[in-house]
């Protein structure tokens, strides 16, 4: 019983550590979320810088102030190359996460599986018990039964 118990607590924590694994891959899945959406801002907004000098090209823009749209531009599309890699070790990490969640599933399933077995051969043994006690029961009031017949006749 206390190796059942001992399993009981194995089970607890086991599944302690499941509730936090779960309630880190959230963390991280939202911050995949946030990090996408911050990705998907800087393209509209890259896309309306465009729209907004492709409506303008056939304008007279002083030299300088291409040099610095197009500075910007430079700037804007290095940000995006960086968050395209922030958004890849994002991913990295909800994955890294959504194994280890899997593998506290596991470990909990495991456990439970083994009280299962457990209790399964506890109830077991206590039904031979009784099964024993009750083939002993029988035994002794058919040899009571016998010997008080036989002295009766005797």
């Amino acid at each position: 019983m206390s190796s059942l118990n001992a399993l009981m607590v194995a089970i607890d924590a086991a599944m302690r550590k499941r509730a936090e694994a779960r309630q880190a891959l959230q963390a991280r899945a939202q911050a995949a979320q946030s990090a996408q959406a911050q990705m998907d801002q800087l393209q509209d907004y890259a896309a309306q810088m465009q729209q907004r000098w492709g409506a303008q090209e056939n304008l007279a823009v002083q030299p300088e102030v291409m040099y610095h749209q197009y500075q910007f531009m430079e700037r804007l599309s290095h940000a995006m190359g960086l968050q395209t890699k922030a958004i890849a070790d994002h991913a990295i990490r909800v994955e890294t996460a959504q194994k280890a969640l899997m593998a506290c599933e596991l470990r909990v399933t495991s456990l439970q599986k083994v009280v299962a077995a457990r209790r399964r051969d506890i109830s077991l043994a206590q039904m031979r018990r009784e099964q024993k006690q009750t083939d002993e029961r029988a035994a002794l009031q058919f040899i009571g039964r016998t010997f008080g017949l036989q002295f009766q006749e005797a």
